[in-house]
């Protein structure tokens, strides 16, 4: 199935691309330095390893690109082992790496990725490589994906379609709300979806916190 898309047209891309531009420059110049500070020394704190997690990801058009992360998990197997119980949900993962993860602030340096024209603010996720091998023939248009640019959130993700899927159905629902995004694309879509993300990184943050405290308390 062929599809048409807003995006297509060339004013549309570079309004896009001139909003992503903006909104990563600022970003990188006035916000990024203060949160590398502490954000990475409490990575350097709480694990060995660098602050950065790279991983090559397949962009648009099928272009592979590295994608940044703060890490989030520990850096080496002997780690793992040693700081970690067994029977925890992921033994890889790093005490400030699950408050990155629950916050979604291990996806901030994608900023930088945004500003070099990888990425878009908006946009469907980037998967891991052996994820599009695997998926690319068993889900249905998921190769419309790389019509576009991949972002730092998208359509898919304020509709909770968002972590690791091992499930074909399930990607096929990520992917269905994919399309869907690049059919319907306009700029006030965009900004729906970054006022979406913003308000549910804060329910997820208190909701975190309160559970906390139910634990902590019962």
């Amino acid at each position: 199935m062929e599809i048409d898309s807003p995006l297509f047209k060339n004013y549309n891309s570079i309004l896009k691309r001139m909003f992503d531009l903006i909104l990563s420059l600022l970003f990188c110049i006035f916000i990024f330095p203060i949160i590398i500070i502490i954000i990475g020394t409490i990575i350097k704190l709480d694990s060995k390893g660098p602050i950065f997690f790279k991983q090559l990801r397949t962009g648009k058009n099928r272009k592979y690109f590295v994608l940044y992360k703060f890490r989030s998990m520990y850096h080496t197997p002997t780690q793992v082992n040693n700081n970690l119980k067994s029977g925890e949900d992921d033994l890889h993962i790093t005490r400030f790496g699950k408050f990155l993860r629950r916050t979604n602030f291990d996806e901030l340096p994608q900023f930088i990725n945004v500003l070099k024209g990888d990425m878009s603010i908006v946009g469907p996720r980037p998967h891991e490589v052996n994820e599009d091998t695997f998926f690319s023939n068993l889900v249905n248009d998921y190769n419309h994906r790389y019509l576009i640019k991949p972002g730092i959130t998208g359509w898919a993700q304020v509709n909770n379609m968002k972590g690791k899927i091992n499930d074909i159905n399930v990607m096929q629902k990520r992917v269905d709300y994919d399309v869907w995004y690049i059919i319907n694309w306009s700029f006030l879509l965009d900004l729906k979806i970054i006022i979406m993300t913003i308000v549910k990184m804060l329910n997820e943050e208190i909701s975190g916190k309160w559970k906390c405290k139910e634990i902590r308390y019962t």
